[in-house]
């Protein structure tokens, strides 16, 4: 099977986001290999419109308005997006509900009715002859609040739980990533270790909820799927089977069996339970945890990790991020990388979208909002060219930068040269092993080239096993957490054993 990457989850100007949905199309081809592109389409228990309210209740209802009106376009757009092969799409739209948490419903049928329901469940089981599946997600939140409802979660409709996105991590209540939109706090009840521990069969994925239409945006979530090809028809197979895990922006490239079952799997074991994980990261890995019914069972950290890992000191990743400086409008950058005296291998894109989480009064739309040119423009052996636009960062913990990572095969006399408009950086792999190295565009409160400490395939490949022969109890669940040192995580779905 082959790894690819998608958003299930996104949002954009065909209800209550922002940008056009063409963009928002643009941007998902640019890293992605399939995406689903999400309206809000209806929210039965809405609160009753008051002075108070009054915002809320409004962009919700013409929100919803205007994708009952423009379904049929929205539909034909996202169709003719579908290359196999090259880039796929899906079909759907959300559901709110106080009650029962939100969802967003996804569907491999270009002839998805938008239809009305009362309940997440409900809609679900109305569009069962299109294939649909409804995704809980931001499900961490107070129960009757928007938060997932476990009493009335069903695995045959929902195979898939949004665990991380922009509203943060839902793992549970301790883990990093906590929910700080105004829409509340996490709460233990509603978390996926809550469900686990409820018996409740599911994986994992990740995506985005980004209300600018730029599916995939680096750190706010994305979902990998283990399947056979780049199709609609293969990837939703692998979805609908389980085999997905959540990654909040690295691609982390993860393989996790159990007695040779994948990721997603039940199955039944009468003895020895022989787990395997094997890892590429996107930097040094930093903690490893293994849990068994939602505790951890195996947690291999800092001295520990060094005899797990693989590979042999001859390829590094080196991250070349670019951003920073005051500007609100946007940057535009325009950037090469060479590589002398070694080999460029490959290379995955960190572009963000401008950050809105939710509208808010005096918003209006902005149908270029997600048209940033963030691209790979070519990439031969020795080199790779690429655009990009950055914005000034809103705080000093949520970056608005935008970043490539190089694998590079060579040795420490390899150099990299860095030309990004008209700045010019030359460094080797050696100096690069020491630390970082960056420059400026300007005297004060610049734009900035940072080329980060090289990360040896030593300290980002790892191969670990492990044996368990205790039965916990009547179907043990295990999943894995991994943690990079950029705090770049990892969560990899479980897999169920029945003694």
């Amino acid at each position: 099977m082959k790894l690819f990457w998608g958003d299930l989850h996104n949002h954009c100007g065909i209800t209550y986001g922002f940008g056009a949905l063409e963009n928002a199309l643009e941007a998902a081809r640019g890293q992605l290999d399939f995406c689903a592109i999400i309206g809000h389409a209806m929210w039965p228990d809405i609160p009753e419109r008051t002075e108070e309210t009054a915002f809320l209740v409004d962009f919700h209802k013409e929100g919803f308005a205007k994708l009952q009106a423009d379904w049929e376009a929205v539909r034909a757009k996202v169709r003719e997006a579908n290359i196999p092969h090259e880039f796929v799409t899906f079909q759907g739209y959300e559901i709110h509900s106080s009650e029962f948490g939100d969802h967003h419903i996804v569907s491999p049928s270009d002839e998805l009715p938008l239809v009305y329901a009362a309940s997440p469940q409900e809609l679900a089981e109305k569009l069962a002859a299109y294939g649909a599946i409804a995704v809980p997600h931001h499900i961490g939140y107070t129960p009757g609040y928007r938060g997932t409802n476990w009493d009335a979660f069903r695995s045959d409709l929902s195979p898939i739980v949004e665990v991380f996105s922009k509203h943060g991590s839902g793992m549970s209540d301790g883990s990093a990533y906590p929910y700080y939109h105004t829409m509340g706090p996490r709460d233990s009840r509603n978390t996926v270790f809550a469900g686990l521990r409820q018996g409740k069969k599911f994986s994992f994925a990740g995506s985005t909820d980004h209300h600018a239409g730029y599916p995939g945006s680096y750190g706010d979530g994305r979902v990998a799927v283990w399947a056979e090809e780049k199709t609609r028809e293969s990837i939703w197979e692998a979805i609908k089977a389980g085999r997905t895990y959540a990654v909040t922006g690295d691609k982390i490239e993860c393989r996790f069996t159990l007695n040779g079952a994948f990721m997603g799997s039940e199955v039944e074991v009468a003895g020895v339970r022989k787990l395997v994980l094997d890892s590429v990261c996107a930097d040094y890995i930093d903690k490893i945890t293994v849990f068994r019914n939602a505790k951890p069972w195996q947690v291999v950290a800092g001295d520990n990790i060094s005899s797990a890992l693989r590979g042999v000191a001859r390829k590094y990743k080196i991250r070349v991020e670019l951003g920073w400086g005051e500007s609100k409008q946007g940057y535009r950058w325009k950037a090469e990388a060479g590589v002398r005296n070694g080999r460029l291998l490959g290379a995955d894109s960190c572009f963000r979208g401008q950050s809105v989480l939710a509208p808010e009064p005096g918003m209006r739309q902005n149908p270029d909002i997600n048209k940033l040119d963030n691209r790979i423009v070519e990439r031969t052996e020795h080199s790779l060219a690429w655009t990009c636009t950055t914005f000034q960062n809103p705080s000093t913990l949520h970056p608005a930068t935008a970043a490539v990572v190089l694998e590079v095969e060579g040795d420490e006399a390899t150099t990299l040269v860095v030309e990004a408009n008209g700045i010019r950086m030359e460094t080797s792999v050696a100096e690069l092993l020491e630390g970082s190295r960056s420059t400026h565009v300007k005297p004060y409160s610049s734009e900035a080239i940072l080329i980060h400490r090289a990360v040896p395939e030593t300290a980002y490949r790892v191969h670990l096993e492990w044996n368990d022969t205790e039965r916990e109890q009547d179907t043990d669940a295990y999943h894995v957490e991994i943690r990079q040192a950029n705090h770049q995580f990892a969560w990899i779905s479980p897999i169920f054993v029945r003694s």
